[in-house]
């Protein structure tokens, strides 16, 4: 390949499931040798954290307005919640023998390659280093200590990925998964911040090669080679006690050259039957490098309060991704539609707090059951700057029929597009018996041109939209689920798109969830309680 953009457009082209062909996976899973979804690192100190499950004051509806907030002092009880909030378990569910863990970060197949660093420099709060959190145990394992004394004190949260959990099952497409979890887990700790009253700064600056070094990524030799952990981002917590000046990359960078390690990491396969070493190839071309600062503030939207405003916490914990939805359940009332489509908007509320670029991704909906909305397939733009290139490019049969609504709304052409919605989303009959279900197309030629690394960008603001619905979906009584199992082309040949100029990354469905009886709820950490 001629340079890494060209590698990109090759991989992407390489991984999209096709009508007549998925993407290159497993012939078979061994589930005997699933990745263990709990990354262990033996040899190191263990800092336990507070019993997990405190409820916090503010209402999701507040989260409009996470200035009025009040903010939680900054100790060990309210760092423990942070991290259950953003990555903690949410919940259990047993089918006969088979147990697993639910998280209240959601993730591609509930396989989770995100792991979750906390780098302090508080001497308050933690010795000053590096911390694995471990979301079974809700602990925190010293993975490394600072051996100059820090200039601020500070507490980062950084994510990296394991590409192996997901290319276990997902073969060479999961590179992209790992992608949108980063963005579900993003937004996650940008909700979690704002319920104890903090916010969180991106630090989209950096590079992946200095994360990497921050974490000990680069300790090659404590990892197993294809088990090893992929930078992807850091993030500053703002709490009361931070200073106010922006993040100031220079004051880590002497902090990571003097860490001292500590661990090794534990072995999560037996046997890494397949082998996808085009995810290997693509996560190199895709590294971010150094990049100057950036920062950009969108304009206020209005929210209506959300029709069940539970306490935020609540609300998190009880998120779940649907597995089957009633299709012949009563439409959803139209002001619980609108409030979700304009979540979607750019805003200064979490987690666009969070995002550090203008949109690139934009929504087109297959709406099946909304009260006084006709069924059909509408487009929702995140920004109007776009809207003639997209008319341009998209099928010269669409109507373009302004809806009125609190946001800009467009209907491209009604009818019945349930059998559309389910055919795309490789036969899924969760695109068709919800209450409507969409796909997220992003600008992609130009983007990547730009950066080749924000190729992973791209799929980070879907991951972000995802967890915005999976919360919005919560708080009117519904149920969302993502769909990375998608028709690539043969979706882009319904919109009338002819090049890569756009694509559609990620897919997701909401709507009044069937529950499965055959499944038992358990509490999300009981088994801490019991030891």
């Amino acid at each position: 390949m001629s340079d890494a953009t060209d590698f990109i457009r090759h991989y992407h082209q390489r991984t999209k499931h096709q009508i007549n062909a998925y993407a290159a996976g497993p012939a078979s899973l061994d589930w005997d040798d699933q990745p263990n979804p709990f990354r262990r690192f033996s040899g190191c100190e263990i800092v336990t954290l507070p019993t997990p499950g405190s409820d916090l004051d503010a209402l999701f509806a507040e989260l409009d307005n996470p200035e009025r907030i009040s903010s939680q002092a900054l100790d060990l009880q309210s760092l423990g919640l942070l991290l259950e909030l953003s990555f903690g378990l949410s919940a259990w569910k047993q089918f006969g023998p088979d147990r697993w863990a639910l998280r209240c970060n959601p993730s591609s197949g509930n396989l989770h390659p995100t792991e979750a660093y906390v780098l302090c420099s508080d001497a308050t709060l933690l010795i000053p280093g590096v911390y694995h959190y471990v979301s079974h145990d809700h602990h925190l394992e010293r993975r490394g200590q600072f051996k100059v004394n820090p200039v601020n004190s500070e507490i980062f949260i950084a994510l990296s990925s394991i590409h192996w959990r997901e290319a276990w099952k997902y073969g060479e497409r999961a590179f992209r998964y790992c992608q949108h979890d980063i963005g579900h887990a993003l937004a996650a700790l940008s909700y979690a911040a704002a319920c104890l009253g903090w916010s969180i700064e991106l630090c989209s600056s950096v590079a992946d090669s200095e994360i990497a070094a921050g974490l000990g990524l680069n300790q090659a030799t404590d990892f197993i080679a294809s088990e090893h952990e992929s930078a992807d981002i850091l993030c500053r917590i703002i709490t009361p006690s931070s200073p106010s000046n922006h993040f100031n990359p220079v004051c880590l960078s002497s902090l990571f050259a003097s860490t001292q390690w500590f661990g090794t990491a534990e072995q999560l396969s037996g046997r890494h039957f397949y082998r996808w070493p085009i995810i290997d190839d693509v996560s190199k071309q895709a590294e971010k490098p150094a990049t100057p600062i950036e920062h950009w503030q969108p304009e206020p939207v209005y929210l209506a309060i959300p029709k069940y405003n539970l306490t935020a916490s609540k609300l998190i914990r009880q998120r779940r991704s649907a597995q089957n939805f009633n299709g012949k359940a009563d439409p959803i009332p139209l002001a619980d539609f609108q409030r979700m489509l304009c979540s979607l908007l750019p805003n200064q509320k979490p987690p666009f707090s969070a995002w550090n670029w203008s949109p690139a991704v934009h929504i087109f909906i297959f709406v099946h059951r909304v009260e006084n909305l006709a069924p059909g397939l509408y487009f929702l733009p995140r920004n109007t700057t776009d809207i003639p290139s997209l008319q341009a490019a998209f099928s010269a049969d669409f109507v373009w029929q302004t809806v009125p609504a609190p946001c800009s709304f467009y209907l491209l052409t009604p009818g019945n597009v349930r059998q559309a919605a389910q055919t795309l989303s490789c036969h899924q009959a969760i695109a068709s018996d919800s209450a409507f279900s969409l796909g997220m197309l992003a600008r992609f030629a130009d983007t990547i041109s730009t950066a080749a690394w924000n190729y992973r960008r791209l799929f980070w603001e879907c991951g972000l939209l995802g967890q915005i619905l999976y919360l919005e979906a919560e708080a009117v009584g519904l149920r969302g689920t993502g769909i990375g199992c998608f028709f690539d082309d043969a979706v882009h040949g319904v919109l009338g798109l002819k090049d890569d100029d756009w694509q559609s990354l990620y897919h997701f469905t909401v709507g009044t969830p069937k529950d499965d009886n055959r499944l038992q709820t358990l509490p999300a950490y009981t088994h801490l309680l019991s030891n």
